[in-house]
């Protein structure tokens, strides 16, 4: 590990310790611990339990992505070089931000708009459909089913659909969190998270079995 190159990633998995410790005072003893999708508080907890939240989000998907290449069997994520690199900085800054919007909402007791996270996650879906297509075949990261992982051209060829359907699942996300309310909006989302995921895998089930049988 480099450490000056993970320096500014590591700034960005502190942001919300230093952000929950900023406004740790300011924090009643009881505070909003969850919400419906309409935004409304359900169950209130310990400020306490806020401090699982930046260990479990930015910290543990950084300590994630910096030892999966040291086990990795077969080395194969050290071949995609700066694209690993890349997704780890990704998925680090996403969940940091994640962090600080639920440490915010739980500061002001306000949750009214979930769409904004589902937004999020439209962006996030988006940038991960660019990066399918590159992605070569490891046990970690990308459509991981035994028949992408036990054949090169299965998984190419399930990557490379799966990138365009999370690319336009993604822009479908963004735009319904835009355009409609909290619970349509979730629906939505929970549906096309769905189809991006079976499909690709489905997919990559048949695919096999036609390559076998040729």
């Amino acid at each position: 590990m480099k450490l000056k190159r993970e320096l500014p990633l590591i700034g960005i998995v502190l942001l919300p310790f230093i952000y929950l410790a900023y406004v740790w005072k300011s924090l009643p003893e009881k505070v909003p611990m969850h919400y419906t999708i309409d935004g409304e508080i359900d169950r209130y907890g310990d400020k306490t339990e806020l401090i699982m939240i930046p260990f479990l989000l930015p910290f543990l998907i950084y300590i994630i992505f910096l030892v999966i290449p040291k086990i990795d069997p077969k080395n194969k994520l050290h071949k995609m070089g700066n694209k690993y690199q890349n997704i780890k900085v990704l998925l680090t800054i996403f969940m940091s931000i994640l962090a600080l919007f639920i440490i915010h909402s739980t500061q002001n007791e306000s949750f009214t708009n979930t769409n904004y996270i589902v937004l999020l996650i439209g962006v996030l879906y988006i940038i991960l459909g660019n990066y399918f297509k590159t992605i070569q075949a490891n046990y970690f990261i990308g459509i991981r089913t035994p028949w992408t992982l036990e054949n090169e051209t299965v998984w190419k060829a399930t990557h490379k659909l799966a990138g365009k359907m999370w690319f336009i699942g993604g822009i479908i996300v963004v735009l319904s969190s835009l355009i409609l309310s909290n619970r349509p909006n979730f629906m939505v989302f929970i549906s096309i998270t769905a189809i991006i995921s079976l499909i690709p895998i489905v997919y990559s089930y048949f695919n096999f079995q036609k390559l076998t049988k040729t």
